[in-house]
């Protein structure tokens, strides 16, 4: 890094942390969390810096008004709203915080996995309506299932780590990635994950590979009926082909923190006729895009982003 620190643009909601942070970097930064888009083309052209959320879509368009940009912070994992190919064309760093929430989101989805298999949710619905039914909540053991993680990178490896505590057999699969096992889970194929795994979670960034990537031929092509968890990106996964799945058996129940279009006041007839299913059915876990949203996480993501910018140069 050059003695003369970056000007940043910060064109996202932060959480406070972020600001100490960069003042004791010797950052300088404009806190602009209400801006627009227009606003933000209009104005970025003297920044060499620029932090973000989910609300900034990092495009052409807005490279082609950022002469002065040397690199770009994603205060979170996913990178699918910047234009990869384009930054790395024009030399444009880019860092993110993949490592800031993996212990968020490993814990929520250990967390959904055991409300499922347990009924908890319906149980807890249940008693509160004073209706005491033991039988009929029967659960099972996570421990006893083999769970395929997809993505093994920040936040599938912190998962396995939880999910090995339960006694899980636990394997895993990185396209990406090479001699990647560890004391947690074992490498396979995609074709040993659909023909072992009980549970199958995801942990993949949202590419135009992965986009609707679970349809349904890959959820017939399971061996047996399975749990889908899903906390990475939710146009991942067509509802209507998971929808189906539960009709039929062949998914036996699914957590869901994410959404294939989580704009609810926006559904298309088929995403309404797809979420009325799933938010009535008894063997669905629904969360608000939060498994990566707690109170540490929000400081931490900030710490790491921090320490990425610092140790550019």
């Amino acid at each position: 890094m050059s003695e003369t620190h970056p000007t940043i643009l910060v064109a996202d909601e932060m959480h406070p942390s972020l600001f100490p942070m960069l003042t004791e970097a010797g950052f300088a930064f404009d806190y602009q969390p209400a801006i627009t888009r227009a606003e933000l083309l209009d104005r970025l052209g003297p920044f060499e810096g620029l932090i973000i959320r989910s609300k900034t879509t990092v495009d052409k368009a807005l490279l082609d008004c950022a002469p002065n940009l040397r690199f770009i912070g994603r205060a979170g994992a996913g990178l699918d709203l910047i234009d990869l190919d384009e930054v790395e064309r024009r030399n444009i760093a880019v860092f993110h915080a993949g490592a800031g929430n993996r212990d968020a989101v490993a814990e929520h989805v250990v967390g959904m996995l055991l409300a499922l298999l347990n009924n908890i949710v319906r149980a807890d619905g249940q008693v509160r309506r004073g209706i005491w039914d033991r039988e009929g909540n029967r659960g099972y053991e996570l421990g006893c299932l083999t769970v395929g993680i997809v993505g093994y990178g920040n936040n599938g490896q912190a998962t396995a780590r939880r999910l090995s505590g339960f006694g899980c057999r636990v394997l895993c699969y990185d396209k990406y990635r090479t001699d990647y096992a560890d004391a947690y889970a074992t490498c396979a194929t995609m074709e040993q994950m659909r023909a072992q795994s009980d549970v199958i979670s995801l942990h993949i960034p949202l590419t135009d590979e992965t986009r609707l990537w679970i349809n349904d031929a890959w959820i017939e092509r399971m061996a047996r009926p399975f749990y889908l968890v899903n906390a990475s990106r939710g146009e991942i996964v067509s509802l209507a082909a998971l929808v189906r799945g539960l009709e039929s058996g062949k998914v036996r129940g699914t957590c869901l923190d994410v959404l294939e279009n989580e704009k609810l006041a926006k559904l298309t007839l088929e995403q309404q006729a797809s979420f009325d299913y799933l938010r009535q059915s008894d063997r669905v876990i629904l969360t608000p895009h939060i498994a990566g949203w707690t109170h540490e996480s929000y400081v931490r993501i900030n710490e790491v982003l921090v320490a990425q910018i610092i140790g550019q140069g």
